[in-house]
């Protein structure tokens, strides 16, 4: 089990006053370069999930571990809606890290009525920085 679940205000919080941690983007690259991704000092982009495929990165934990990042750092893995994040936390977990999080809601959010995203929840939606890939 992963250490737990924060909203996205959390996180930026958790980002400005926890010095080690990280967010760690673990959507694919088509999203980060099209739909954009959190404008913070310390963000990793992962894929979890590889694209075009969608099969799970095997990589995933390797890569991480091949940024640098320590074991005992506070790391909070968004994607788009917040479901990839926790299986990306708890695989965190599973290889060691002791404080690996999920950013409920995503950067997107889940869809509105009308089938649109960013309007209901999501980094976007609560107005935190972002930028257009």
């Amino acid at each position: 089990m992963y250490k737990g679940d924060l909203t996205p205000v959390e996180t930026m919080e958790r980002l400005a006053s926890v010095e080690n941690s990280v967010l760690l983007d673990v959507r694919t690259m088509p999203e980060w370069n099209y739909v954009g991704v959190p404008a913070v000092q310390r963000l990793l982009t992962v894929e979890w999930q590889t694209f075009p495929t969608g099969a799970v990165n095997t990589e995933f934990v390797a890569q991480i571990e091949q940024a640098g990042v320590p074991k005992d750092a506070e790391i909070y893995a968004i994607c788009r809606s917040g479901v990839r994040s926790i299986a990306a936390a708890q695989a965190l977990t599973a290889a060691g890290y002791q404080s690996a999080y999920n950013v409920l809601e995503g950067f997107e959010g889940d869809k509105d009525a009308s089938g649109h995203r960013s309007t209901v929840g999501g980094w976007k939606f609560h107005g935190l920085p972002w930028q257009q890939g």
